[in-house]
């Protein structure tokens, strides 16, 4: 009985409870404890609500115990809580990241990742905060697929090339960097971590920017506040230290010795080291020049907004030395970025940015056969730092290239120094309901100064080195450019099922640059502290011995118009055409129209996919376009008198002008047709995602300056429409992310890219252009010939090694006699002798696939994320070695011939002539490799942490870049190249990338 009358009050007392009404409130914020203004808060299956202030807060009146009330904004997801009493709430709202990734920026507006229907790769500013990049570049390699960044050098604030779907012309191959709208030449400038994100257009898509965009666009977001946003300040900074990620082995002072006893007898002549035995190892010059390097960033950033407005403020400074050099070899940042915008009415809209950069950059000779690493792998181990003396040791005996590599670096005092002002404006208007008008200024404005004093310096007898006559040069070149947009864009739905868009607009741009600059000579005592031109004598004027215009000037004006259309979502048609003018070309093939289009279908739409539990989105998309392309000199399709001319008069020389470049003024638009079929899937509740894409690249009257006749006179050769080069590829990726539960979330992410390169025609005399160099006095290893990869490596096979004299007779030999232990070369046109008519396709400095593998996991506090990128089927050739007698050498030589049947496959030592320096496969290597590109581990403190204090988030973290690189390259990194696509791929001691530690800090209040 007692059971029963439990049961009945309980069920009363739930009753009479549920029966009462209460007054709740709170505060809503996002997970970083940021209020958020305007949210919804609805009774569940009700229209009673209310949304959140200014503060986040908010208060419901009148709210039912047992209902359950309903959080929502924008780009997060929703939230559900259970009222029981009327304590006050605390709710955050988690970003909804599937739903803010629809969003993508495109040509002068923005699509849902849904509604496009072209190639466009997206990487959001989590992704680059994982990698804590010093430069973009870093983070976007291995990240996209069809992406790849080839590192010019591993030096502090050193340069990358970017190629988007291959290497599609020997020219000028960069892709189109807009920041905020503004076009940037060098991603130096930025901050990584003031990027929101970074959209790359791949394919004719692009072609809504005309000209420029011929080798891909990438679109970049900076931060910034947003409206009715309480002030906000974040400050993430770290510090940490750098080291080089291996060493050649070279031989050691005693095996040293030995090799070169063995090559001077070999040659006939009298081995100059008597006694080996208390030579020990000698010095190890790379232990010398290589070292711990620090390096650190600071950067903090203010963002708010009020109810008409938003705006944000950053400031960073970077400082990084480097590995080879140290602080000779600085890199310093100092970036500063604000932005201001402006609802001055519901349809007024006002847009501002602006960016103040400075860097200074030491540099030291780098990546040619001067530089401080080329000398610290040849210099002989036998030497000591210092003579006698306490002086620097001369290189006496090493040829005319190899000095001491210390004495070197402090010999050199070279400094680059970059102002620049980036600066964008536009408004925004929108009328008659569907309509809206817009126009942007963007600017920028660099100044970069040099300043190089070369003192007085004997490094030894007959040293290229050598500076008899101090002199100190400053340098003062100004660049300027401006783009003027104006365009009317109108959007409307017929029927709930027609969405149309059209943009109408054109856009002009203008770029001028002015180079000054003078050298003097003997300065005062040979000190760099009086190293200016007002302690100097004899200047002279840079212009008057280069031969190039002081200045240059170069326009554009472009119209372009854009039709998007869809039908209920499902069918979608892009189409563009634009024409574009450029002042690179002469009066008859000024304006070139370029059009572009693409289609999609989403085939998850349809009825006989909407229903099903599996399929998320399924969509085909096809684009098809010609995009032109302008990048070459000022004024090549006329003669100029910009050349230098040598004349005598009375005896006396004279330094005046000549004419420059052959004219040609029939050059026209190079023209890249870009075909691209893809496939855009998601599975699982959008957990798994899959893309994949096929596409064609052909380049089309490439504009090359090809070899001349001397014959033809003074001035250089011409600019020519001299080929077609055709890229083919497949691109794949796939991801998985998921949310286990609150305490486990884990993500994988691999990409993968196949490219065919070929030229398919070359419009020259020899049918060939050739690029690079190896060795001394050899034809340059690089050519671009039908039928091949651009910048292929023409050289010699080879067969292994002469054994006997007997070979030797019954094979073809060169002009220089072989004798037992030379390379045994092939000869390919059988005609019994080795001649240059012998030199085949011996490698490519073109991968044949790049890869990316990318994971993530958090549990609890903890976060950790690795990313990995791989580089298949591209060859690199070695050519850090001087080969003089007394040189140093890799300990491969320890490997040598030394009598038949001791090796096939690496020759004798000899000071004597061989032919075994001859360019061929025995330099060419796979440059194949995996790298850890960064490696990193998290902690987030828990919000009751900081509960009564102003930090809503602290993070710290510690992480690790190119840990580790898996590859049969004997050379310091595989990435080496110089970026040309004729010449690349060619490591004359190339600056290894550094392998970094860090500890890092992210703070939020």
């Amino acid at each position: 009985m007692r059971h029963y009358l439990f049961k009945i009050l309980t069920l009363f007392f739930i009753a009479y409870s549920g029966a009462q009404n209460i007054d709740v409130s709170g505060v809503i914020q996002d997970a970083s404890g940021i209020p958020i203004p305007g949210a919804n808060v609805v009774v569940k299956n009700t229209t009673k609500g209310v949304v959140s202030d200014f503060d986040g807060n908010f208060t419901l009146s009148d709210v039912e115990i047992g209902s359950t009330l309903t959080f929502s904004y924008i780009g997060y997801i929703t939230n559900e809580v259970l009222i029981t009493n009327n304590s006050k709430l605390t709710i955050t709202l988690q970003e909804d990241i599937a739903r803010l990734d629809e969003i993508v920026v495109i040509g002068y507006g923005t699509q849902t990742k849904k509604e496009i229907t072209g190639a466009v790769s997206v990487i959001s500013s989590e992704s680059i905060e994982a990698l804590k990049p010093t430069r973009i570049e870093q983070a976007l390699q291995g990240q996209v697929a069809g992406v790849n960044i080839t590192s010019q050098s591993g030096t502090p604030g050193g340069g990358s090339t970017i190629s988007i779907r291959g290497v599609s012309t020997n020219g000028d191959s960069r892709p189109l960097i807009l920041v905020d709208g503004n076009v940037i030449e060098d991603l130096s400038v930025l901050n990584p971590s003031d990027i929101e994100s970074i959209n790359i257009l791949k394919d004719a898509t692009a072609g809504i920017y005309g000209v420029r965009a011929a080798n891909g666009v990438i679109l970049i977001k900076t931060k910034t506040g947003r409206k009715e946003m309480p002030l906000t300040v974040e400050y993430n900074g770290y510090g940490g230290f750098q080291q080089t990620t291996r060493k050649i082995p070279v031989l050691n002072a005693t095996e040293y010795a030995a090799i070169v006893n063995e090559a001077y007898a070999a040659g006939g002549n009298t081995p100059p080291f008597a006694n080996l035995s208390g030579l020990g190892v000698g010095t190890d010059w790379q232990d010398l020049v290589f070292e711990s390097a620090p390096i650190q960033n600071h950067n903090i950033m203010f963002k708010g907004g009020g109810k008409k407005s938003y705006y944000s403020y950053s400031g960073s400074f970077l400082t990084q030395d480097g590995i080879v050099g140290g602080n000779k070899s600085n890199f310093t940042r100092f970036t500063n970025n604000i932005s201001y915008n402006l609802d001055f009415l519901e349809n007024f809209k006002f847009t501002s940015g602006l960016t103040l950069m400075r860097t200074n950059k030491r540099n030291l000779p780098e990546n040619s056969n001067s530089s401080v690493l080329f000398n610290a792998i040849n210099m002989a181990p036998t030497f000591s730092v210092y003579d006698e003396d306490g002086k620097y040791t001369l290189a006496e005996g090493l040829g005319g290239e190899v000095i001491n590599p210390l004495a070197q670096i402090d010999d050199t005092f070279d400094r680059l120094k970059v102002a620049r002002l980036s600066g964008n404006a536009g408004l925004s208007y929108n009328f008659l309901d569907h309509f809206t008008a817009q126009s942007n200024i963007q600017f920028n404005y660099s100044e970069v100064k040099s300043h190089v004093f070369n003192p007085i310096a004997n490094f030894g007898s007959g040293k290229n080195s050598n500076v008899a006559r101090s002199s100190v040069f400053e340098g003062l070149n100004y660049f300027r450019d401006y783009t003027f947009d104006a365009f009317i864009k109108y959007e409307n739905k017929f029927n709930d099922v027609h969405n149309v868009n059209v943009l109408l607009g054109t856009s002009v741009f203008k770029t001028t640059g002015e180079f000054t600059g003078a050298t003097g000579f003997d300065i005062i005592n040979n000190n760099a502290a009086y190293a200016n031109l007002e302690q100097a004598q004899d200047i002279e004027n840079i212009n008057r011995f280069t031969g190039r215009n002081p200045t240059f000037d170069s326009r554009l004006l472009s119209y372009f118009a854009r039709l998007q259309y869809d039908y209920k979502g499902k069918y979608l048609l892009s189409a563009v055409i634009r024409r574009d003018g450029s002042t690179k070309f002469g009066p008859e093939n000024r304006f070139g129209i370029f059009p572009s289009g693409s289609i999609g279908w989403v085939v998850s739409d349809e009825d006989f996919l909407k229903d099903n539990s599996f399929i998320d989105l399924l969509k085909v998309r096809a684009s098809y376009g010609i995009l032109g392309n302008d990048r070459i000199p000022d004024y090549r399709y006329i003669s100029l008198l910009n050349g230098e001319g040598t004349y005598i008069f009375d005896d006396i020389e004279y330094i005046g002008t000549a004419s420059g470049g052959i004219a040609n003024p029939e050059i026209r638009w190079e023209k890249q047709k870009t075909f691209d079929i893809g496939l855009d899937m998601r599975f699982l509740n959008n957990k798994l995602d899959i893309t994949a894409d096929y596409f064609k690249k052909r380049t089309e009257d490439l504009l090359v300056i090809p070899e001349v006749s001397g014959l033809l006179g003074t001035g250089g050769a011409p600019v020519v429409n001299g080929g077609t080069v055709e890229n083919t590829g497949l691109e794949f990726a796939i991801g998985y992310a998921d949310n286990f539960n609150d305490n486990f979330k884990f993500s994988i992410k691999y990409n993968v890219t196949y490219i065919k390169n070929e030229v398919l025609y070359v419009n020259t005399n020899t049918g060939v252009l050739i690029g690079g160099g190896f060795g001394i006095s050899q034809p340059a290893p690089s050519r671009m010939e039908a039928g091949f990869p651009i910048g292929y490596f023409h050289g010699y096979k080879t067969d292994g090694i002469f054994q006997n004299q007997a070979e030797i007779n019954a094979s073809a030999v060169g002009d220089i006699q072989p004798e037992p232990g030379d390379i045994k070369y092939v000869d390919q046109n059988g005609d019994g002798f080795i001649t240059e008519d012998d030199m085949v396709n011996i490698g490519s400095p073109i991968p044949d696939a790049t890869m990316g593998l990318n994971i993530s996991l958090d549990y609890k506090n903890f976060d950790f994320a690795a990313y990995a990128f791989a580089s298949v089927g591209n060859e690199i050739v070695r050519n850090y070695e001087r080969g003089q007698q007394l040189t140093n050498r890799t300990n491969s030589y320890l490997a040598r011939w030394t009598g038949e049947g001791t090796s096939n496959s690496f020759p004798r030592v000899s000071n004597g002539a061989t032919p075994n320096t001859l360019f061929s496969d025995f330099y060419v290597e796979d440059g194949s490799f995996v790298r850890l590109q960064n490696v990193q581990l998290g902690y987030t403190f828990s919000d009751d942490v900081f509960k009564d204090s102003r930090i809503t988030n602290l993070r710290l973290y510690v992480s690790a870049s190119n840990l580790f690189t898996l590859t049969e390259y004997k050379g310091f990194d595989p990435t080496a190249s110089s970026g040309a696509p004729l010449g690349g791929g060619i490591d004359q001691g190339f600056y290894p990338s550094a392998k970094t530690f860090l500890l890092g800090i992210n703070l939020k209040f």
